[in-house]
């Protein structure tokens, strides 16, 4: 199967020791490496060059995560298109073959995303993520599957996902214009369009996040903004507030289980400002742009 392989970079260095080998590694080889750097300051670009990736280099202020994936899906030529982000590092050799298999085990599939393993030395918070949002069963998901799912039917990520471009541009591929969370439109929208989404648990790559608290409230400001101008997405799948309290529950048992309950005033304040975030989000186009730059993790988006 022809695929391509794009990742955006931006500022990458340190990720790339990891990488790299990683990706040559792989059994399965991309017939096309598009590398999409937004203006790195250290040698991100001449590395990936010189590992043989086609690199472009865009100005930062013109990124969008939705846009930018868009525009780098029409500058290669292959049946399947592999998105990777930088901090994504595949697990083992037969990464890439083993999504593409799984993209391939059922005719409906229009895009897999692979499961996300914590980083070596990952904290217990950001280990914990993973686990709850990657569990090690591959499963399919179609709409049908709303009433048991809700939300998560469309719970996707191209931080390592491989779409089918036939259905890609059924769905009119990536939006132009959006402050994240495009994997979930896609796959949102795939889903209406009678396609299945697929998580990939035999497909596995290290990526996980240990993020601060006033960064959980940041990014889940972003989240909100995102389902409060995309309201079809929760009209046909729901909202997502009986998986936040799962997720409470599973990480007060994670700390229960580690020997860390000191921790559950972290985790509850965590959640409050995850919720405050998401509410703000929704209510974002009542606050001015210059406190939406500051509360935002993508403040290029504020233009």
């Amino acid at each position: 199967m022809r695929f391509a392989l794009v990742i955006p970079t931006r500022n990458a260095a340190t990720h790339l020791d990891r990488l790299l080998p990683a990706l040559a590694a792989q059994t399965h080889q991309p017939q096309q490496l598009l590398v999409v750097d937004s203006g790195s300051s250290d040698d991100t670009a001449a590395r990936l060059r010189e590992y043989g990736a086609q690199v472009v280099v865009i100005d930062p202020a013109t990124f969008n995560h939705g846009g930018t994936r868009r525009w780098a899906s029409q500058q290669v030529d292959a049946e399947v298109l592999i998105y990777l982000t930088q901090d994504a590092i595949p697990a083992n050799p037969e990464c890439f073959a083993n999504l593409l298999s799984e993209l391939s085990s059922e005719g409906d599939i229009g895009v897999a995303y692979g499961r996300q393993l914590p980083h070596p030395g990952a904290g217990l918070l950001g280990a914990q993520a993973r686990r709850f949002n990657y569990p090690p069963q591959s499963r399919s998901k179609r709409l049908r599957d709303a009433a048991e799912l809700g939300i998560k039917t469309c719970f996707s990520s191209d931080s390592f996902s491989a779409y089918r471009r036939e259905a890609l541009n059924a769905v009119g591929g990536f939006p132009e214009d959006v402050i994240g969370s495009e994997d979930a439109y896609v796959a949102a929208r795939l889903l209406q369009s009678g396609y299945a989404v697929r998580y990939a648990a035999s497909a596995e790559v290290y990526h996980s996040h240990d993020y601060r608290v006033l960064e959980e409230f940041r990014r889940y400001f972003d989240i909100g903004v995102f389902y409060g101008r995309e309201q079809w997405i929760r009209q046909a799948f729901g909202s997502a507030g009986g998986e936040g309290k799962r997720y409470v529950l599973a990480e007060i048992q994670a700390l229960r289980e580690a020997g860390a309950l000191h921790r559950v005033p972290e985790v509850l304040v965590r959640s409050a400002l995850k919720l405050l975030g998401y509410r703000l989000g929704h209510l974002e186009h009542h606050l001015p742009v210059s406190l939406k730059r500051r509360i935002s993790m993508f403040p290029g988006y504020w233009k």
